[in-house]
Order: structure tokens, then C-alpha cells, then sequence
């Protein structure tokens, strides 16, 4: 499990360490630096992936995340031309890591006179096959989904974009690996599918889901029901449910020390459905799990609150960082991050202005 991240000259950190746990909720105004935090995170395993990070240098553009050139990755403020990074793991093995900047390359030279990487820091969920990242951009409703034998059968990846999560559905649905913890109780039984549909009917009552394949066309069709009800196509049924399948796939067969990214799991859903997302969340970190979570949703922390408090996951799994921008003068613009304690009771000991308090103050001006 990560345990800290370091920041050097990238995007708008001059300088900045963040703390994670089992569970890290990364909340804030649009545009102060979030996502910058889990493309960090993504650079390091793109570029590892790439077979680059060790000899060559930091991959800025592929598969899971394209920032452009060194100059869209460099921080304004930067007093030097480097760009760091450094994460720690809960046994205190690290990886740091120094890049060379070239204004207009989208590889960026490691400086291997700087850089110090203590090789276990590879173990890491971040760089193996015990890794997931659902970005905000995920797949909706579709008439077919992709087929991918080597990024399912050989890396359990159900994609970035969720793409393959209904084929990761269909070759796994009968595993029964789930954590205790994270078992539903109204659920048929302890395999995949039937928990996914459980943990669905907690957003939709009584979804039920159908996959069929053609492997000759490298395909997957996905259906819905509702109880005895007919079969519906993705395309006729809320776009919610389609929408938060990749993570209730991902959260429901992940394995202790997987990690998970995951970006505005909120999206399209009802605020019920928020807050149990929340509340699933926590408990999968309870089980193990790290999951770092960028969200605007009050819902979705309100339900880790309530988890929290009904002692379904510890206070102190939970790390909560809240970003802000200040103006020094006209030309500086800075990130300072700020971070609320969770309470065992769900209580939290610090709201900085504009941490989820929108609807208090939509209240008072109602009021």
C-alpha cells in the first residue's frame, strides 16, 4: 500500500507530499490539482509499463494518460528545470524518481544521478497486475462492448474506460474470492455476479444483468431485467447502471493490496446511490483494498461517514485532502491542500470553505 506521494515542479505543485490510506477521498474546486495527483500515480505505471521508467524516462502520453509535452507537465513556479516524484509503501521501501526537462519531447529523460529506486517499490500495486483506474470518462450505454483476451484473461484489467468490465463479468462471474466483509447479504449467493447484481440493486432495486458474447465478432452485448421482467439492452435502461458497473466490477473481485483509481464514481447516479457508493468504498478499504477516489460528491463522503460510524470500516483508514487555490499576486496561482480529520463517529474536525458545505449555504440563502 502507498503511503505517501511527493511532488516536485509537476503541473501546479512546486513542491508538495501527500499522505494516502487505505481509503483517500481527494475533494476541491475544479481545476486545483486532483486529477494532477492520480496522473502522477498513471505517468509512473504508463512509463513502467512502456518498459521506459528505469533507463529511458517518464512516457508523458499512452494509453492511460496523455499530458501533452514536458511543458504542459512542468509547474510555472519551478525554480529548476526537473520534475520528481517519490512514493513510499506502508514497509517504508521507496522510489524516487527525477526527470530532465526538454520543452517540446513527450518523454522526458530520467536524471539517473538523482534518481534512487529501491527495486521492491515494483511489488507495488501501482506497477503490477493488482491495479485498477476508472477514469471520469467512462463508457455508457452501448448496442456491444469490447473483447480482450490478454487485458482480461492474462492481466485482469477491465480498462480505463470500463470498456471491458462486461467481458471481466462473463469469464468471472463464478469466483467466489469476495471478502467477507464486503459480502451483501440480500445476495443470491458468493460469486461474482450475483454480489455485482446485490450491490447494484442497492442504486437500482432488483437489476439483474445479462451478458451474452460472440467470439467471432470479439464482442459482448449487455442486458439488464428487473426481477421476472423482460430483458432490456444497455441502451433502454438508466445510464447510471452501466456507468457504475466497471466499479462495482473492479471493488467486488479486487484482491488485498490492489489498488484502485477512481474518478468521479459518482457520475449519473441518484444521491442514494452516491452514498452507497460511499459506504462500499469504505468497506472495500476495510477489506484491504487502497482505493484513491476524486470526487464533488457530499453523498458519497456522507457514506463513508456512515460506514465509519456503523464501525464497517476504521476512522483511520480514511484520509481525506481537500485543494484550494490562492493568488499570490496576479501572476502566481497556487495549490495548497488541506486535511480534515475523519472521526470513529463520522464526525470531521475541520470544513475549510468550500468543502462540501454548497447545500448549507444554498440553505441560509433559502432560509
Amino acid at each position: 500500500m502507498i503511503t505517501q506521494l511527493s511532488l516536485k515542479n509537476f503541473k501546479p505543485f512546486f513542491e508538495q507530499s501527500l499522505e494516502f490510506k487505505n481509503l483517500t477521498v481527494l475533494s476541491g474546486l475544479n481545476s486545483t490539482g486532483k486529477s494532477s495527483v492520480l496522473q502522477s500515480f498513471l505517468l509512473l505505471r504508463q512509463s513502467f509499463e512502456q518498459k521506459l521508467l528505469n533507463e529511458v524516462g517518464l512516457a508523458l502520453n499512452g494509453d492511460l494518460v496523455c499530458i501533452g509535452t514536458a511543458k504542459d507537465a512542468l509547474c510555472e513556479l519551478a525554480t529548476e528545470d526537473i520534475l520528481g516524484f517519490k512514493i513510499i509503501d506502508e514497509n517504508k521501501v521507496s522510489g524516487e524518481w527525477y526527470f530532465n526537462y526538454n520543452r517540446l519531447s513527450d518523454v522526458m529523460e530520467l536524471d539517473k544521478n538523482r534518481t534512487l529506486i529501491n527495486k521492491n517499490i515494483y511489488n507495488s500495486g501501482l506497477f503490477n497486475d493488482n491495479f485498477h483506474y476508472l477514469q471520469a470518462e467512462r463508457l455508457g450505454p452501448r448496442r456491444y462492448f469490447e473483447m480482450s483476451e490478454f487485458q482480461v484473461n492474462r492481466h485482469q484489467q477491465i480498462g480505463s474506460q470500463g470498456q471491458y468490465a462486461a467481458y471481466f463479468l462473463n469469464i468471472y462471474e463464478n469466483k467466489k474470492n469476495i471478502d467477507s466483509k464486503l459480502v451483501h447479504p440480500n445476495a443470491d449467493s458468493l460469486t461474482l455476479k450475483d454480489q455485482v447484481e446485490a450491490w447494484m440493486s442497492e442504486i437500482s432495486p432488483g437489476t439483474r444483468v445479462k451478458i451474452k458474447t460472440d467470439p467471432e465478432m470479439d464482442i459482448v452485448n449487455l442486458q439488464y431485467s428487473y426481477g421476472l421482467s423482460n430483458d432490456y439492452r444497455s441502451t433502454n435502461v438508466g445510464f447510471g447502471i452501466t456507468y457504475v458497473l466497471p466499479i462495482l466490477v473492479a471493488i467486488l473481485s479486487a484482491q488485498p493490496d490492489t489498488l484502485i483509481l477512481l474518478e468521479n464514481p459518482e457520475a449519473h447516479l441518484h444521491p442514494k446511490g452516491q452514498s452507497k457508493m460511499g459506504k462500499l468504498l469504505a468497506i472495500a478499504a476495510n477489506c484491504g483494498i487502497q482505493i484513491i477516489v476524486e470526487t464533488h460528491s457530499d453523498h458519497l463522503l456522507n457514506g463513508i461517514r456512515v460506514a465509519v460510524r456503523e464501525k464497517l470500516a476504521k476512522a483511520d483508514n480514511v484520509q481525506i485532502h481537500y485543494f484550494e487555490r490562492h493568488f499570490e499576486d496576479e501572476r502566481n496561482i497556487i495549490t495548497k491542500v488541506v486535511s480534515p480529520r475523519l472521526y470513529q463517529d463520522g464526525g470531521i474536525d475541520l470544513w475549510p470553505d468550500g468543502f462540501f458545505d454548497q447545500s448549507e449555504h444554498d440553505l441560509m440563502e433559502l432560509l
